[in-house]
């Protein structure tokens, strides 16, 4: 164990570069931080889509059962009011701040409709307005489009546009991708809460405010079930010019937890 903590120490000890240096010396010159980023910017994709969500079964279909963004103590409004598309919503977490399952989000999400999101062509819009995330500031704009070509198993393309994340204390990651997403449990029924969603591939870039990059590229499944903040399993390829790394989401359990492996050590990641 003491071993382990002493890795670990080194591990977080150089902040935020992306130097380079030789093999042997790669896990004392890496630091943890821009794993952690990484996970975090995927929990921030995943919170903002499914608040999206929520907004379309709740507002639009009038389905959404348990769960709900108002019950979350979050405001949710059409602005302009209109019965046709597109429709946008502002879902509004307050500036002092809306915390629940121990994430605070603070600002509005910007949601815009060009039709259901459950019909082929379809897309759903997500933009930050000065908005946070436990203190992380979020920016950048979602487009989830609806792919489907088989109806029993519909499928969405997730693509994030100019993503800046900068964390508490000041690092900024400029990030951007796509992912593919399937709904592949509740879609034979009303409810939202009990869906889940499988990102079957996709890559994220993430460059640091020094230029490094840093590519993310999915290998083993992510699930996302819409009961749970988080995702709860799958596995994600890292590579930098340091890091040569494995995520792993875990076995299904919904906790905020992940561990990012490099080298055979493994080292904890909290969301």
């Amino acid at each position: 164990m003491k071993n382990r903590l002493l890795s670990l120490a080194v591990f977080s000890l150089c902040c935020f570069q992306f130097t380079s240096c030789t093999k042997e010396e790669s896990l004392a010159a890496t630091d943890s931080t821009p794993v952690v980023a990484s996970a975090s910017i995927d929990l921030a994709n995943e919170l903002d889509i499914q608040a999206g969500l929520q907004v379309s079964y709740e507002k639009l279909t009038a389905k959404l059962t348990g769960k709900t963004l108002t019950a979350s103590c979050a405001l949710v409004t059409m602005d302009p009011v209109t019965t046709t598309f597109p429709k946008t919503f502002y879902v509004d977490f307050g500036t002092a701040g809306c915390t629940v399952n121990n994430i605070t989000r603070k600002g509005k999400l910007k949601i815009t409709f060009s039709g259901n999101i459950t019909e082929t062509g379809s897309t759903m819009t997500v933009e930050r307005v000065n908005y946070y995330i436990n203190s992380n500031k979020v920016e950048g704009k979602i487009t989830y489009k609806n792919s489907t070509v088989t109806a029993a198993t519909p499928e969405w393309t997730r693509t994030v546009a100019d993503g800046i994340f900068t964390d508490a204390k000041g690092n900024v990651y400029q990030n951007s991708g796509s992912y593919t997403v399937r709904l592949t449990a509740g879609a034979s029924t009303p409810t939202f809460d009990d869906n889940s969603y499988e990102m079957t591939q996709g890559t994220t870039t993430i460059t640091n405010q020094n230029g490094g990059k840093m590519t993310l590229t999915v290998t083993q499944s992510l699930i996302k079930n819409a009961s749970c903040d988080f995702i709860s399993k799958g596995k994600i390829k890292v590579e930098s010019t340091i890091l040569n790394g494995t995520i792993d989401y875990g076995a299904g359990d919904c906790d905020n937890k992940a561990t990012y492996t490099q080298n055979g050590i493994e080292f904890p990641i909290t969301m």
